[in-house]
């Protein structure tokens, strides 16, 4: 245990009564006479039992604190103290599982990590843990083929993960893959000029009529070299996740190895047939993450399939004076969500350029439910569609168009049931907007958190533990404007009038 998870209840009791039975002999030790009146016999055999009822207890006392161990970390960083997520992974393991960490015995992160995978199976017994130094035993490095330090061989039902790395998260997230039955593979949709996840870019610079921008003026201009999805990529493969692309166009269908398909901000159009394999994909029990952009027109056998899961994207870009990210209104920031599986474990996430959806009635057998909304604030702006920019009066006519009424957007919809005529359950995600889980914005507050949980919701996997995959990033701190205005008014104006009014004060009292 630690003090960072907190000692429960059972191992409390424990070192309450090892402390009792030493407080115990201690005090009978003091108590006890040293000599007594009686034959030579009699006191040696007293001496004896005394003796030996002591280290009785002493024994009986050590094994048992033993038997329930507790690790208390005194650390202010918890250096040595088990994430929250791995102790989670272990405490709900169902299924053996032995874990052989190689470490190297002179270098201090090795030797932490090796005391705190050491904590992790003493909370479980099905959790074997083994820590070898190779330089020590390198006869059993060979024997498993370890030429690395700090690496991680998980076994559980004949299968096999290596994980290398001193951070027990990414040991937590192996213990899950090697737990998995079967291979999860995102499969991303490309050929319509989506965030390639091959792109690891991770800021894009528009400039032009419109200025430096990621919302509706974005669509606007053409690009060369843009921001991708590769972050995303990076950390489905570091959940267990396999990546591949595919091209719709080229093929006769979605194929059956794809346990999810995403499509990332599309830009054109769908041709029909690639909106019919989406459809017949999810009429055989397949999961779709929908992330589209301001700009995207839908072809209507899309646009019928969306109809069918309840959503109707509208040809607006959110505005929200109330809740947004630093000073732009369409940069919509959400810190409330509706109760949903998706949304348990997430905190504040913000949709640079979201266009709403409304709710329309699904097709039967189809359940849905909002995810994601914007502030009661806020309201729809019209935008013209992609192909509308070439014409510029009719993108003249939708930007002159009065905004909606205020009232709440939705901008993420789930979606789960049957098709009509089909016999397997899908499940479906279709969001306002991209660009929160691309790279200029998937590290930052918690859009990496909420795409994840996305992605582990249409995989089945919202059940077992969410471990957050950590993105390097530029440390920064990002506000909304309610917080920078809350932060200016106390800093800027409220802390300086305190000082003065403390000087004022010890003026007035020396006068």
């Amino acid at each position: 245990m630690s003090g960072h998870v907190g000692l429960e209840p059972v191992t409390l009791l424990w070192l309450a009564g090892w402390l009792v039975a030493l407080i115990a002999l201690a005090f009978t030790a003091l108590r006890l006479p040293l000599q007594l009146r009686l034959s030579s016999r009699t006191a040696s055999l007293y001496s004896t039992s005394v003796v030996a009822l002591a280290a009785g207890v002493a024994v009986l006392a050590v094994v048992a604190v033993s038997l329930h161990d507790a690790h208390i970390d005194l650390t202010r960083e918890k250096t040595y103290t088990p994430s929250m997520q791995a102790i989670e992974v272990v405490d709900r393991l169902d299924q053996p599982v032995r874990l052989v960490y190689f470490y190297r015995s002179q270098d201090p992160e090795g030797r932490r990590t090796r005391d705190i995978l050491r904590v992790m199976g003493r909370r479980n017994v099905l959790l074997t843990v083994e820590t070898v130094d190779p330089d020590r035993e390198p006869t059993l490095a060979q024997a498993y083929g370890i030429r690395l330090y700090n690496a991680g061989l998980l076994e559980a039902g004949g299968r096999r993960v290596l994980v290398n790395t001193t951070d027990e998260a990414q040991i937590a997230i192996g213990i899950q893959r090697v737990l998995r039955q079967h291979v999860l593979t995102a499969c991303f949709i490309e050929g319509h000029n989506e965030l390639p996840m091959d792109n690891f870019e991770f800021h894009t610079h528009l400039e032009g009529v419109a200025g430096h921008s990621h919302g509706d003026a974005a669509s606007k201009l053409v690009q060369t070299t843009g921001h991708g999805a590769g972050r995303l990529r990076r950390a489905l493969e570091a959940q267990g996740y396999e990546a591949r692309q595919i091209v719709l166009a080229t093929m006769a269908g979605v194929p059956s190895s794809c346990t999810v398909i995403i499509a990332v901000s599309p830009r054109s159009t769908f041709l029909p047939e690639e909106s019919k394999a989406i459809e017949n994909y999810l009429a055989q029990g397949g999961a779709l993450l929908l992330l589209l952009d301001l700009g995207f027109s839908l072809e209507p056998r899309l646009a019928a399939l969306l109809h069918d899961l309840g959503v109707q994207p509208e040809q607006q870009a959110v505005v929200d004076p109330l809740s947004h990210y630093s000073t732009d209104p369409e940069m919509v920031a959400v810190t409330g969500y509706d109760s949903h599986p998706i949304t348990r474990s997430v905190s504040m996430t913000f949709f640079p350029g979201a266009r709403p959806l409304t709710p329309v009635q699904p097709a039967p057998g189809v359940r849905t439910a909002a995810i994601v909304s914007s502030s009661r604030d806020s309201y729809g702006r019209a935008v013209a569609p992609v192909a509308a920019h070439e014409v510029t009066e009719r993108a003249t006519d939708i930007a002159a168009s009065a905004p909606s009424k205020p009232g709440p957007r939705m901008i993420a919809v789930a979606a789960e049931g049957t098709l009509p005529g089909a016999a397997r359950p899908f499940r479906a995600i279709v969001t306002g907007d991209g660009d929160f889980a691309s790279n200029s914005f998937f590290p930052y507050m918690a859009n990496s958190d909420l795409a994840l949980s996305m992605v582990r919701w249409l995989a089945r996997e919202e059940n077992s533990t969410t471990v957050a995959t950590r993105m390097p990033v530029l440390p920064m701190i990002l506000l909304t404007t309610a917080q920078m205005y809350t932060v200016f008014l106390f800093c800027v104006i409220a802390l300086p009038l305190v000082l003065v009014a403390a000087g004022a004060a010890v003026w007035w009292g020396r006068r």
